[in-house]
């Protein structure tokens, strides 16, 4: 992912209003994140827990959707939607988005299941265990992580698409 900078993370919210986009914070140790290892940037805002930002590249765009943490648990351990690790290494929780738009200020949302801390990126690139001889595990890491830029990018796409 290309470094972005505090402006184009704020444009790039389509489903916050002028007063969210100004309130929220940058994760900590913004400036020091290690921008190759990301297949897009996560967090939740520091000031407030249950809210979340993902900002993603959607073609040539970046799309940004503010998330809200559901209040209550999954009941067993969930797998998350976009890393999908089946190693359940965090824990997943529930995240809504209003769509963009007159459809998000009707009450229209979207949910999904997501690693809390928006660990995905980093749990597509650890090593798995070698499941067969021959298997090639740096052309599997490498589909993981297109798999998991196109999930995000979906998603992403699929908020801002009602705009």
């Amino acid at each position: 992912m290309l470094p972005l900078t505090e402006s184009a993370i704020r444009a790039s919210l389509v489903n916050a209003s002028q007063r969210e986009r100004r309130d929220i914070h940058l994760p900590d140790g913004f400036a020091d994140l290690a921008w190759d290892r990301l297949d897009f940037l996560g967090w939740r805002d520091p000031k407030a827990p249950q809210r979340g930002i993902v900002v993603a590249p959607v073609g040539d765009e970046l799309i940004g959707v503010l998330l809200q943490q559901s209040s209550t648990a999954p009941r067993s351990r969930a797998q998350c939607t976009w890393c999908q690790d089946v190693r359940l290494p965090n824990p997943v929780v529930f995240y809504g988005a209003r769509r963009a738009g007159a459809a998000g200020r009707n009450g229209n949302t979207v949910g999904t299941l997501v690693c809390t801390d928006f660990e995905c990126s980093a749990n597509v690139r650890k090593p798995r265990p070698i499941p067969y001889l021959g298997f090639d595990p740096a052309a599997a890491t490498v589909q993981l992580i297109d798999d998991l830029r196109n999930r995000v990018a979906s998603f992403a796409a699929d908020i801002a698409s009602t705009a």
